[in-house]
């Protein structure tokens, strides 16, 4: 047996091409023969307790794997600042019964505005039965995320990083920073975009540094409201990368462009943001008492591979990008949940052979488009008169409702379609939540199970009654006879046939219990 080590300091060894399963790696050293290994405690150990490990744990338990989540932090994050949950993530909240815990603690906004913050409203008709975006405090949806996750039991430990890990046949040997070493049969590092994971994995991070900064941050203004936003529509014509915006009460969103590009590692002062905005604004609007601040940069980056051997990456460990549109969050949620019952059916025994290797195949191109519309986004926000030109032409064509409905689709995730094959134009999309005799399509994923949705009620699922529910509806609000939902709730067969239905139940599930 080999086996591939990874410490904190990796040496030009450690980076390796690997095949989808772990097997013998020409070149690298075996351990001794007979060397006894700890027995594996858990089955998936995830590195990062953000959104994104948070939702890929809760998944992941809804299928009975042992989960353990490290977060190197001791206390959740403090400062209080908005994110927003854009269409596709509130449809995946509400397949798993979050949504209205969720909207208790949120704000619905309009969905529309996000592009570059080209200020048009959404188009009428969205395909999707949540058509807004929800605002929530971020230390909020974390804890709710985690909350979850634990009430489907899901063991979190915080103040423990990871220092370095070791893959073999079997399983991950992680070592914790104080030398504690832990046992899983996978790795998954969901620890942002200094992943410590991806790094000793020696994965390439290709892309652009950041270029620009801009400081953000929540706190208290000293002149009139009337003031600020009349200063905010002056600067407002050729900065974009500037406003002051009521964030709560007596506070206030600030975002100001910074002088240079700095070590984000080091947060702004207040002194910072007084100096920026009179340099831009002429006045510092008597800026004090900030909830929190902070520094963002224009660095796009992502993983050349999500997956080597037992070890894989998500959300910021695998992309990252500006958060132009606010997509960071919501892209990460997104693989998680892709993921998930992809990962749950390796360790189970009944996934096909190629299933995981879908998890790269699908998300990755995703990635890729959402690095390239936040570079287009950033591109539109310079005061520079060719980026103002293409602006002041893409606001004249988001009058057109196609163009305005395509930049809403990209942006809200709603539009993305997996490629599964030739077929009808539903095919490798997401379902929207649509009316059945039970109520709401979407109440019955609850489980992260498949579903077939039979309009015939001539069909059946068989032998894989244990991996996916059964629904005989023909009143089902749906153009098409039957559909084959995956967990994640794209479509992954259309038809009438049972042989066509088999086929694809084997392609997604596996051979049948029996």
């Amino acid at each position: 047996m080999h086996s591939l080590q990874f410490t904190a300091e990796p040496s030009s060894t450690d980076t390796v091409e690997r095949d989808s399963t772990v097997g013998d790696v020409p070149g690298l050293p075996s351990p001794a023969s007979g060397t006894d290994r700890a027995p594996l405690m858990f089955d998936v150990i995830i590195a990062g307790c953000g959104p994104t490990g948070a939702m890929l744990a809760a998944e992941l338990r809804l299928h009975d794997v042992r989960v353990l989540v490290l977060e190197k932090e001791t206390e959740p994050v403090s400062f209080v600042r908005i994110v927003g949950l854009h269409i596709r993530s509130i449809e995946l909240m509400a397949m798993r019964g979050l949504l209205e815990r969720i909207l208790e603690r949120g704000r619905q906004r309009p969905a529309g505005g996000f592009f570059a913050a080209i200020n048009k409203p959404a188009p009428e008709g969205l395909d999707s039965a949540y058509a807004y975006l929800l605002g929530i405090p971020q230390p909020v949806i974390v804890h709710l995320l985690e909350e979850h996750a634990i009430e489907l039991g899901v063991q979190v430990r915080r103040g423990c990083a990871v220092a370095g890990f070791e893959q073999d046949d079997e399983g991950v040997t992680v070592e914790l920073a104080d030398g504690e070493q832990l046992r899983s049969r996978y790795l998954v590092g969901c620890d942002g975009g200094r992943s410590t994971v991806r790094k000793l994995l020696g994965v390439g991070f290709p892309g652009e540094p950041s270029r620009t900064e801009t400081l953000m941050g929540e706190m208290e203004v000293g002149v009139p409201q009337e003031e600020i936003a009349a200063k905010v529509t002056e600067i407002g014509e050729t900065n974009k990368r500037f406003w002051l915006r009521p964030a709560g009460v007596g506070a206030y969103s600030v975002v100001v462009p910074a002088p240079r590009v700095s070590d984000r590692a080091e947060p702004p002062t207040l002194e910072d943001f007084k100096q920026q905005l009179r340099t831009i604004a002429g006045t510092d609007f008597g800026v004090h008492s900030p909830r929190w601040l902070s520094r963002f940069g224009d660095a796009t980056r992502l993983a050349e591979r999500y997956r080597v051997g037992r070890v894989l990456l998500a959300g910021d460990a695998a992309h990252i990008h500006p958060p132009i549109g606010g997509q960071g969050l919501n892209l990460g949620v997104q693989d998680a949940f892709n993921l998930g019952w992809k990962l749950a059916a390796q360790i189970r025994g009944w996934a096909p052979e190629t299933l995981l290797d879908t998890y790269q195949a699908e998300r990755h191109p995703v990635a890729e488009d959402v690095l390239d519309n936040t570079r287009a986004q950033m591109e539109l926000s310079s005061a520079e008169p060719g980026p103002q030109a293409v602006r002041r032409l893409l606001t004249e064509l988001m009058d057109f409702d196609e163009v305005n409905r395509y930049l809403i689709e990209k942006i809200t995730a709603i539009g993305i379609r997996y490629d599964f094959g030739a077929g009808p134009d539903l095919l490798g999309r997401r379902l929207r939540d649509i009316n059945v005799k039970q109520g709401h399509l979407y109440g019955l994923l609850h489980r992260g199970r498949g579903l077939l949705l039979d309009r015939t009620e001539r069909l059946t699922v068989g032998g894989w009654s244990d991996r996916v529910d059964y629904l005989a509806d023909p009143t089902a609000v749906l153009d098409v006879p039957c559909v084959l939902l995956r967990p994640d709730g794209h479509v992954a067969w259309i038809g009438d046939d049972q042989h066509g239905l088999d086929d694809h139940l084997s392609r997604w599930f596996g051979k049948p219990a029996n």
